[in-house]
């Protein structure tokens, strides 16, 4: 399995967690299509928020990545949110 984290932080960070809380359901239907998945998590910080993406394969995350690009570029690009601060390797131990 292959991990990968996307740390929102700074202007519009905080913005950008009100569209995606508010569109919960398009987002959740968006990252479970994409092959592979195994599990997502949105976490809400005091500065913004970060995801953490698990898949079967690199491909997955690096797909999940792409799809997070693009939904913000067509439906919260007026937060004016930096691009995300990327963590992302092999998952050596995964609970449910």
């Amino acid at each position: 399995m292959h991990a990968m984290t996307r740390t929102y932080s700074g202007n519009g960070a905080k913005e950008l967690m009100d569209a995606l809380e508010k569109h919960k359901a398009e987002v959740e239907k968006l990252i479970r299509s994409v092959k592979g998945f195994v599990s997502y998590s949105l976490v809400r910080t005091a500065s913004g928020g970060f995801s953490v993406s698990i898949y079967q394969d690199k491909a997955g995350t690096e797909e999940s990545s792409r799809i997070a690009r693009d939904w913000i570029a067509n439906n919260a690009r007026n937060t004016g949110v930096s691009a995300p601060s990327i963590s992302e390797g092999a998952v050596l131990l995964h609970l449910k």
